[in-house]
């Protein structure tokens, strides 16, 4: 009986073929904060966030910022009750990988006061949008929120224009002086009519802050930032004032909520007080997280 003839290369052909289907795929990298879309795709993807963990934010705020925005821990019994009081209260959070949040609050004998350190860190799910610009996108949804007011214009040089005086015809000047007859004919009860019709300027309100201190945009604190103060009306003769400061650093968002509860005789808090503590407060964070 005749064999067939035994050619070597099937062998070696089979061999590869076997080798290609259960050869690896490459090792894998760190798949913290992957991105839909990144495997088999060839697009270059979005650079990541500076941020990829978020620091304890009990910790943050030293003693001293403490005993100056919550004044009335210092007057608890020393021990475990001022200890924990100092300690604050960590705020729910299902990811503390993404938001972590600390609350401190004192009962003072003038004012009770409140405050919130929020630290949220944004990722981006979209492989072509990278997590700073995420990040900017929800900074910009909180800054329409707060609905800040538009800046107050500075310039006065069309409002004096729209003041100065301005040459007129014999016509009109014929017209002015009828009107200053008409004016000068009426008596005296009418005068005081008309001029209680027109804008008068009321007594100034210590509740409301000065054009400096209005809700505004912030120059250099971080990446962008934004304060909002409110007053509300409350129980007490001061009312409630919140004041908020919103900073964004890389693709981390950090909130710093600062209220202040005055007692039934007490004054309205002091806006530009209650503005200056909470901002330094977020320069402080700012720095830590090197924004």
């Amino acid at each position: 009986m005749q064999r067939k003839a035994y050619v070597p290369g099937v062998a070696a052909l089979l061999a590869a073929l076997l080798t290609g289907c259960t050869g690896g795929s490459g090792a894998t990298g760190d798949a913290t904060d992957s991105k839909p879309g990144d495997v088999g795709t060839t697009a270059v993807a979005a650079r990541p966030g500076k941020y990829r963990t978020l620091p304890e934010p009990c910790r943050q705020p030293d003693k001293g910022t403490l005993d100056k925005m919550l004044p009335g821990i210092k007057g608890l019994p020393e021990g475990e009750q001022r200890d924990k009081a100092y300690e604050g209260a960590a705020t729910v959070t299902y990811d503390t990988d993404r938001r972590v949040g600390c609350r401190w609050k004192d009962d003072g004998a003038d004012a009770t006061h409140r405050l919130l350190v929020d630290f949220e860190r944004v990722v981006s799910y979209d492989n072509t949008v990278s997590d700073d610009t995420e990040a900017g996108q929800v900074f910009a949804s909180k800054r329409t929120e707060a609905h800040l007011p538009e800046p107050v214009p500075t310039d006065t040089t069309s409002a004096t224009s729209s003041h100065s005086p301005s040459t007129g015809t014999d016509e009109d000047a014929e017209n002015g002086t009828e009107k200053e007859g008409k004016t000068s004919g009426k008596t005296d009860d009418e005068a005081s009519d008309a001029t209680s019709d027109g804008p008068s300027s009321s007594p100034s309100d210590d509740s409301v802050p000065a054009a400096e201190l209005q809700p505004r945009a912030l120059e250099g604190l971080a990446d962008e930032a934004f304060l909002n103060d409110q007053l509300t009306a409350s129980a007490s003769a001061g009312g409630h004032r919140t004041v908020t400061v919103v900073f964004r650093t890389s693709n981390v968002i950090v909130t710093v909520e600062y209220e202040q509860q005055p007692g039934p005789a007490a004054k309205a808090p002091d806006s530009k007080e209650m503005q200056d503590r909470a901002q330094e407060l977020a320069r402080k964070l700012a720095g830590t997280l090197g924004g």
